[in-house]
């Protein structure tokens, strides 16, 4: 007999990576160029996470599926309109900034609230979702921090593979230095998994689960709770996209020895 589950998965909203970012300064500090104009995707790493919980609650009869997203409510709409078509979910809207340029704990600190707030949560079923890594929060220490707010100790990060048992407990394999995997055990529930890429590919797009989800997404949106993060303390002395850096040099009758021991010297350097 298979536990049920709570599921809650943290995902927020990321620019499309087909689009060409630019960092600006402006009176509150520093944005993206014409941010507000830029086409939104689901955090990949989040819809990892989120791809998984649905194929977990799948398989677990009884489990239900949270996502909580902090985004611009219009954005939020946008997204969820493809999202919603993947897989079953009821979403938990907070209407505030995507943006990478916010400071993780005040995005901890509203996730969590938002978490507990959920009607009928029981903690002892509860399985907090999320990506080891962000597209734009990439400070790799929100999903910690929102699990220690939520008295969560048993933390996971980077995992690529989730095997519940039927007494409840489960099995997560890690990423650890390497290329190589760690395999934990856990006694159950509640736990923090952060999620790397899985092994599950992006799901088809349904309609009928779309449609079954808008029902509720639609609602979350309209009475989505506003978010302010002041970024008390945070400052950024500049913001920059990373040069690119190209030497080339023909040299010919060169073996595949001295090639590659040219490689090591300019590495070391």
């Amino acid at each position: 007999m298979s536990t049920a589950y709570q599921i809650v998965v943290c995902g927020s909203l990321v620019p499309d990576p087909l689009q060409t970012l630019e960092p600006v300064s402006t009176p509150a500090g520093p944005a993206l160029k014409n941010e507000t104009m830029l086409p939104a995707v689901l955090d990949p790493w989040a819809g990892h996470a989120l791809f998984e919980a649905a194929n977990l609650a799948k398989s677990a009869p009884g489990s239900k599926v949270w996502l909580v997203s902090l985004g611009p409510k219009a954005k939020l709409q946008q997204v969820m309109m493809t999202v919603a078509q993947k897989v079953p979910f009821e979403l938990v809207a907070l209407d505030g900034p995507a943006s990478g340029f916010t400071e993780a704990a005040e995005v901890a600190a509203a996730l969590a609230e938002a978490v507990q707030a959920i009607p009928g949560l029981d903690k002892s079923k509860l399985l907090l979702f999320g990506g080891w890594e962000s597209a734009s929060r990439g400070a790799g220490v929100t999903m910690q921090m929102v699990a220690e707010r939520l008295g969560i100790v048993d933390q996971f990060q980077g995992v690529d593979e989730f095997k519940p048992a039927p007494d409840g407990s489960f099995e997560v394999l890690e990423r650890a230095d390497g290329e190589r995997h760690q395999v934990s055990r856990c006694a159950g529930a509640p736990a923090l998994i952060g999620w790397a890429t899985g092994n599950l590919p992006e799901p088809k797009n349904n309609p009928q689960v779309g449609m079954a989800n808008m029902r509720t997404v639609m609602p979350a949106l309209q009475k989505a709770k506003p978010v302010k993060l002041t970024g008390e303390g945070l400052a950024f002395a500049s913001v920059a996209l990373p040069k690119q850096l190209r030497q080339t040099r023909i040299v010919k009758d060169s073996t595949p020895d001295q090639i590659a021991q040219e490689i090591v010297e300019w590495m070391k350097k």
